[in-house]
């Protein structure tokens, strides 16, 4: 089977769309369609049942994934242990990292990296830290540097790259900025704006703040730290942000009993080959 046909296969069933799976694929919804069809005459039966504009994986498609997957892990294993022969550290490294981790902690890892092995193709894609473990996992990042998952993911390992405590903070006109110590009925009396439910981050301020018998009121919710860092210091409410993201614009809050942490760090899957370039990059980040 073609290797194409099998990744526009993972892509139409991981998006449910030709459309996204085309962008995805950088190709022409055309070319997908056809990369399809293609693998359906090869196998003799249809993969997805059309029904309107939705799109559903038939019991062949089904069948016929998880081996595509494994497929394009092989060939991506092959690819790096043939690498690793040669004595010059080159090819792609696809890595996925969030925004605040690019922007505020990478630059001069990647910097030194891209000085020492000219001959890396860097790959780096930005996203949220939790989808950025599922694509490690999927087999489509070789590494993620990311917040460190609350909870140990199966067949994902982890490294600690950097401790980063955070800071309950406030606008410097909000009410509670006078305020030298902050009693938690008081904090839970004013709107919070924080990280996105579905965040690494959103569980670690919730959970801390729930095992003091603290329920926020969440007026706003996002995804970007430097967003929820602009929504605080305009005053629409109080925020959990990085220490070092704390400056003139914010008011760090001393609350009592809230200690709070994230960890920052590497995750790669457990069973795949690691490429020499991935190697180089994860020896360069602080132990």
């Amino acid at each position: 089977m073609d290797l194409q046909s099998l990744a526009a296969l993972i892509e139409v069933a991981e998006s449910g769309s030709f459309t996204l799976a085309a962008e995805r694929l950088h190709l022409s919804q055309p070319a997908v369609s056809k990369r399809i069809t293609a693998l359906e005459e090869q196998i003799g039966q249809r993969l997805f049942d059309r029904v309107g504009r939705s799109i559903h994986l038939t019991d062949a498609g089904h069948t016929l994934l998880p081996y595509a997957h494994r497929a394009l892990q092989d060939i991506e294993d092959a690819k790096r242990a043939l690498a690793q022969l040669g004595d010059e550290i080159g090819g792609q490294l696809s890595i996925g990292t969030s925004h605040h981790i690019g922007l505020h902690r990478l630059p001069p890892f990647l910097a030194q990296f891209t000085r020492a092995y000219p001959q890396v193709d860097l790959d780096i894609h930005f996203m949220d830290s939790e989808v950025a473990c599922q694509a490690v996992l999927a087999g489509k990042l070789e590494l993620g540097i990311v917040t460190l998952p609350t909870e140990p993911l199966p067949q994902l390992e982890q490294r600690l790259v950097w401790p980063d405590p955070l800071r309950v903070v406030c606008a410097p006109n909000h009410p509670l900025a006078s305020q030298p110590n902050i009693a938690l009925k008081h904090l839970a009396q004013h709107p919070a704006v924080l990280p996105d439910e579905a965040t690494y981050t959103h569980h670690i301020v919730t959970q801390a703040l729930q095992r003091l018998g603290v329920q926020p009121h969440v007026r706003l919710a996002t995804n970007y730290l430097e967003t929820i860092k602009m929504l605080v210091s305009i005053g629409l409410g109080w925020s959990v942000l990085p220490l070092s993201m704390v400056d003139a614009e914010l008011v760090a809050l001393t609350v009592p009993k809230l200690n709070l942490q994230r960890k920052l760090g590497i995750v790669w899957h457990q069973k795949r080959t690691l490429s020499a370039a991935a190697r180089a990059l994860m020896a360069l980040l602080p132990t």
